[in-house]
Formats: C-alpha cells, sequence, structure tokens
C-alpha cells in the first residue's frame, strides 16, 4: 500500500498567532477545524486558501485512489519567519513522518515564502508534486489598489517594499535640495552606488551572514560588546577611506594630473584603510567565535590571505602610478626583489599558517579532539 502525504506549511505561523492551533494538525477533521477556525479569525488569510487546497487534494487522491492510503497535514512555523521557523518545521515534519510513514508527499502553497522550505521537506520525505494556490481576484484598477493596501499592510511586505524606496527618495530630494558645492551632486551620483552595492549584497548572500552575525551576538553578549567596538572602529575606518580617497582625487585634478592617475592614487591612498577594516571585521568575528566555543583557524588564514591582497595591490598601484608618470621601471632580479619583497614575505607568512592549521587539525583528528581549524 502506497501511503501519501499532502502537506501545507504555514511558515509565518498565522495559524497559530490568530487562530490558537499548535502545529502540526495531522487528520482531515484536524485540518478542516484549522481551516474554518483560521477563516473566521480573518477571512482575508491566503493560509486558509492553502489548507483548504491540502483537503482538495486528499480528498481527490483518498476517492480515486485503489489501494493508497493518504493524510493531510499542517506544519506551522515561528512568526519570525528565519532559522527559527525552518526548525519548528524540521520538527513537526519529523513528527508527522514518524507517525504515519509516507511514501511520498505532495506540498499545497499559497506563495514562494512557503515554498522556500522545499529542501526541509525533501530531506525526510520524496515530494512529487508542488501546488500553488493563487486566490482569484478582481483585475480591475480598484483589485489591484486593494491588493497593494492590504500588502503595505503586513510588518514584514512594508519593511521590504517601503523602507528602500522611502530610503531612495529622501537621499534623490535631499541631493536635489543641496547646492552641488554642499555636496548635493555628490548624493545623487551615489544613489546608483548605493543601490548597486544593496544588489551585489543581495546576490551575494551578505543579508544572510549579516543576520547570522546579529545572532551570533544575541547569543554571546559578553563578546558582542568587544566585537561591537571593533565594528565602529571598522565603519569609521570606512569613512576615514572614503574621505582620505575623495581628498587624493581632488588634490591631483587640481594638480591637473590625468584622470587615470587621479584614480589610482585615491585608491592607494585609501587602500590601507581598507584593509584595517577587513582586520577589524575579522577580530570582531573571532571575538563572538572563542566565545560560543567555535573558533576556526580559517580566520588566520583569511587574514593572512587578506595581507597577501593588499600588499600586492599596494605594490602594483604604486609602480602603475609610477609607470603613468613617465618613471622607466628596470626589469632586473634586484629591483623585482625590491618592489616585491613585502608581497613575497606575505605569501610565504600565508603559506605557514595552512601548513599550521593543517598540522593541528590532523593531530587532533588522530587523537579524536575537536578540531578548532577549518
Amino acid at each position: 500500500m502506497v501511503r501519501t502525504l499532502v502537506i501545507t506549511v504555514d511558515r509565518d505561523n498565522d495559524l497559530g498567532i490568530k487562530a490558537a492551533i499548535r502545529g502540526p494538525v495531522i487528520g482531515r477533521k484536524a485540518v478542516l477545524t484549522a481551516a474554518l477556525r483560521l477563516g473566521i479569525a480573518d477571512p482575508e488569510e491566503s493560509d486558509t486558501n492553502a489548507i483548504l487546497g491540502a483537503l482538495h487534494h486528499h480528498d481527490r487522491i483518498s476517492e480515486s485512489a485503489d489501494g493508497e492510503e493518504v493524510e493531510v497535514a499542517i506544519l506551522t512555523g515561528d512568526e519570525k519567519v528565519g532559522p527559527k521557523s525552518d526548525r519548528a518545521i524540521a520538527a513537526q515534519l519529523e513528527e508527522v513522518v514518524n507517525q504515519f510513514q509516507p511514501d511520498r508527499a505532495i506540498l499545497i502553497t499559497d506563495g514562494a515564502e512557503d515554498e522556500s522550505v522545499l529542501p526541509i521537506l525533501q530531506s525526510q520525505v520524496r515530494i512529487d508534486h508542488v501546488q500553488k494556490i493563487i486566490v482569484k481576484q478582481s483585475k480591475g484598477i480598484e483589485g489591484t489598489y486593494y491588493f497593494i493596501a492590504k500588502t503595505m499592510e503586513d510588518p514584514m511586505w512594508r519593511a521590504k517594499m517601503l523602507v528602500p524606496i522611502a530610503t531612495i527618495m529622501m537621499i534623490y530630494g535631499l541631493g536635489i535640495m543641496l547646492p552641488q558645492e554642499s555636496g548635493g551632486d555628490i548624493l545623487i551620483g551615489g544613489l546608483p552606488f548605493f543601490i548597486g552595492a544593496f544588489l551585489l549584497s543581495k546576490g551575494l548572500g551578505v543579508e544572510t551572514t549579516v543576520a547570522k552575525v546579529i545572532s551570533e551576538m544575541r547569543e554571546n553578549a559578553n563578546a558582542a560588546m568587544f566585537s561591537s567596538l571593533m565594528w565602529v572602529g571598522a565603519v569609521l575606518s570606512a569613512i576615514f577611506a572614503v574621505a582620505q580617497g575623495y581628498g587624493s582625487f581632488n588634490e591631483e585634478i587640481e594638480n591637473e594630473s590625468a584622470l587615470s592617475i587621479a584614480y589610482l592614487t585615491s585608491l592607494h591612498t585609501s587602500l590601507a584603510w581598507i584593509m584595517i577594516v577587513f582586520l577589524l571585521i575579522i577580530g570582531g568575528l573571532m571575538l563572538l567565535r572563542l566565545k560560543r566555543g567555535s573558533f576556526s583557524g580559517s580566520v588566520f588564514i583569511l587574514a593572512a590571505f587578506g595581507m597577501v591582497a593588499y600588499s600586492f595591490l599596494n605594490t602594483g598601484i604604486d609602480l602603475s602610478i609610477k609607470a603613468l608618470q613617465g618613471a622607466t621601471y628596470e626589469f632586473s632580479i634586484q629591483q623585482i626583489l625590491a618592489d616585491w619583497s613585502e608581497p613575497i614575505v606575505w605569501l610565504a607568512i600565508l603559506w605557514m599558517t595552512m601548513l599550521v592549521v593543517k598540522a593541528i587539525k590532523q593531530r587532533q583528528e588522530s587523537r579524536g579532539e575537536s578540531f578548532w581549524g577549518i
């Protein structure tokens, strides 16, 4: 007999908040009761339609399938959508799987947010089909306005949509109001830069990393105090880097230097501050991991790699500026060693650091101890 489990997921736990029902909800009668209570508590809640859709699939399978046992269940997360809600969903799924022992499952969802837990579900049961329930709405202007207005009432969507738009409008308006001599043109010109930086951070997943760091800070309050001081220093150093680079750029422009020389000089003068920012961030993370007991030798490797990158960039930019200014370069072993000795030394330090971390890892693994390294 094939066992089929029909699942719907309420990741932000509207069922618990609005209808006072804890997950998991298992069985057709219990799921139907949950749908009615949630629908009465909030008739506009889309999770109600997803639950009814799960019941529809449950009844259709039970009526048409011969020799197939079917069950329906609701998994609920947490109001704070993220790792906490996903852990709750994983624990409830394990409970349902142990109780029903399904061979396959069907996921019924009302949107992409609930679909994001699909990898969690697939880790415990085979998902054969995913069905999205889309509520039919009016296609007129009034219906569109109503949908946008209701979306703005949701705190999560309000923060995601209104805050970026408001920030862009404030920067643009301030740039128009301020005269160019006071930096108005810089604000307007910097707007695409900040938008690009935001999109880059979203693409690289920086938001997840920042959320993880904030979570670690909450769990390790003492270390968080010192690491916060280091990160404040990193922010100040970043400001100094921008100010130093901007000042050097203006100075080169006043001296009627070539634009390429002005840009390289600006980068060269701010490079040391950028490296300080990097080291302060690494130091803050190291303090958090020391307090948490998950200190990693990869921190030393990362710091050494940063110094290698800094030394190569510093030397390369310095030589490029001299070349653009018309200086000739002597290609001899003595000159190359004199110019590139610092990067070579940091490269050797990086190699030695990697060897030490690897040796400690092998020694502790041979003793059966917990490894503090990579």
